[in-house]
């Protein structure tokens, strides 16, 4: 049976930590951690049973942090290029590592992540972590490569600002002198020389502070200075690098890399290096995060990507929409990428974006009921949520280095007060969550779960019918979307909708659905099911006939028809 991808993605530092009150730029000591061993049988089970196909631990690799791990080998990190206590999950410090932070016995970290997998497998969910290929830690350095393979940047020639040989970019003759401090709380300065080019494609020894200074620029053979020529035959010695690793955690049993900033990479390697993995692991996925739509189609066809953030289209627009703007402009959205709609990733939120219960989104976590029926229920294409979203979590904790924000920091020790109480210490009972937050994770659980139990959501046609509305006086396209899903004999008519208020409305479902769908004409009145709450109705289905139905404001129906 075809299975309809539907992410929970989770900031593993984060999920399992239990202060109620954590301090303001607090320490691991202080606030305390989150580890693997927080996501027992019983919590995975939980996140599948809310529709979970996939679980994206966000942050395992081994990153540079301000805490000190040197008693058990790992080298300390400078905190003038760590951002936060915790530190950015991706400022990679060893790709061959687990992050010590989530380890309940540091010296068994590895063993720690295997359990991990093997967990995740037991309880029927597959497994996405982090490939983060276009920058490292500053100073990054492997204590953990297996034998015979060398460090990035062990066999570079400094004195070159490019070599396609090289590892890193370098300003030869010039130290790291960014617009900040070096020094540590002792006045010992973290010193680079010659420096490095930053991960954003800051080619300066002097980046300031909203750079990701934390980071450094791999090197796949582009000479960004030099022109942009490409140096790619002989194949780069970098490419060969990160395919190594992208094969080490491959045998790990993960099932699929999110690939960081991937459109920063060059799409050659992407062509050269995925094929390589998934000859010995066929059902691997790459998800690309790329965010410029003239390349999506490159990253696809040519990268070999399996899906792509769909970020600047339906997020962009169903945020907007969320806010008033005409819920018709998501026509366009579907339309622009309709030729490969199926490879797309829907989300509204992620660890980089506001979380929609802030001020700077939606501000009431309800508000973003509507978007998550349309972003799951739109395609057949996988969906993702972020942990906490099902809660209403609004991410407006001043944490230290992240700030408040609206987002939920990944620099810094803290707990996830939402995520907190719905665990309960491990019982995952419900008592300590609010009505309103039990409300919003059955709603979430709902809607999620017909990602898969409806064949016509899990596989089914898609037919958009807003332009059969557009002149219809008893539907409002500006607040309202809908649109069709079938398979065989089973049709579903989803309607969004985006108003705050209930509405009484008639919706137009064209006779062209009719012919390009199949349905039959002679059907008459029949009793209909609203998957969303269980309540059935009355309604004909013609063409060009109406449905006319009342919808809960900042809510939908999904009314299904048997054919």
């Amino acid at each position: 049976m075809k299975e309809k991808i539907v992410i929970y993605q989770v900031f593993t530092r984060l999920f399992g930590a239990n202060s109620k009150a954590p301090v303001q730029w607090g320490d691991a000591k202080t606030n305390g951690c989150g580890k693997m061993g927080d996501f027992t049988l019983k919590a995975l089970e939980e996140i599948k049973a809310l529709g979970a196909t996939h679980i994206w631990y966000t942050g395992v690799i081994a990153h540079a942090t301000q805490t000190d791990y040197s008693a058990y080998g790992i080298p300390k990190d400078h905190p003038a290029v760590v951002k936060g206590k915790a530190g950015s999950p991706y400022a990679i410090k060893d790709y061959y590592d687990i992050d010590p932070d989530l380890a309940t016995n540091v010296d068994k970290r590895m063993n720690e992540f295997e359990n991990l997998v093997k967990r995740t497998h037991k309880a029927g969910l597959k497994m996405i972590i982090d490939f983060v290929p276009n920058h490292v830690a500053r100073q990054y350095h492997s204590i953990c490569k297996p034998e015979g393979v060398r460090d990035l940047g062990e066999d570079d020639n400094q004195d070159m600002n490019f070599s396609p040989t090289n590892n890193f970019y370098y300003l030869s003759g010039q130290p790291f002198t960014p617009s900040f401090s070096l020094n540590d709380a002792d006045g010992n300065a973290y010193t680079e020389n010659p420096a490095k080019a930053t991960g954003n494609d800051q080619f300066t020894c002097s980046p300031d502070s909203n750079d990701w200074y934390e980071t450094v620029k791999l090197n796949y053979g582009v000479d960004y200075v030099g022109g942009r020529v490409k140096h790619f035959d002989p194949v780069p010695d970098t490419w060969k690098k990160m395919a190594e690793i992208l094969q080490f955690w491959a045998s790990k049993g993960v099932d699929g890399f999110r690939c960081d900033m991937a459109e920063m990479v060059p799409c050659e390697f992407w062509h050269w290096a995925i094929p390589q993995v998934k000859a010995p692991h066929p059902d691997i996925k790459f998800i690309a995060e790329v965010y410029n739509p003239n390349e999506y189609r490159n990253y696809l066809h040519n990268g070999g990507f399996d899906y792509l953030y769909d970020k600047v289209g339906l997020y962009d627009t169903l945020r907007i929409v969320s806010n008033g703007a005409s819920a018709s402009s998501i026509t366009y959205c579907w339309q622009s990428v309709d030729d490969i709609h199926d490879h797309m990733l829907n989300f509204l939120e992620n660890h980089d974006e506001q979380r929609i219960a802030s001020p700077y989104f939606c501000n009431n976590a309800k508000f973003g009921r509507p978007a998550l029926i349309v972003s799951s229920l739109m395609h057949e294409n996988p969906v993702m949520i972020y942990f906490g979203q099902e809660l209403g979590e609004a991410g407006q904790d001043n944490e230290g280095f992240s700030g408040e924000d609206g987002r939920t920091t990944i620099f810094d020790y803290w707990t996830v007060q939402s995520i907190r109480r719905w665990r309960n210490n491990g019982k995952f009972d419900g008592t300590l969550l609010t009505e309103d937050e039990k409300a919003l994770r059955a709603y979430y659980q709902t809607v999620l779960t017909l990602c898969n139990k409806e064949a016509a959501i899990r596989e089914g046609l898609f037919y958009d019918i807003m332009y059969a509305n557009y002149e219809n006086p008893d539907m409002d396209t500006n607040r309202q979307y809908a649109f069709l899903r079938k398979a065989g004999k089973s049709l579903v008519l989803v309607v969004a909708n985006f108003d705050h208020n209930d509405v009484h409305t008639k919706i137009r479902i064209p006779a062209d659905a009719f012919t390009i769908l199949g349905i039959p004409t002679d059907k008459g009145m029949m009793k209909v099911k609203d998957l969303l709450t269980g309540k059935t109705e009355e309604q004909i289905l013609a063409p060009d006939g109406l449905i006319e139905t009342d919808i809960e404001g900042s809510s939908g129906k999904v009314l299904k028809f048997k054919l």
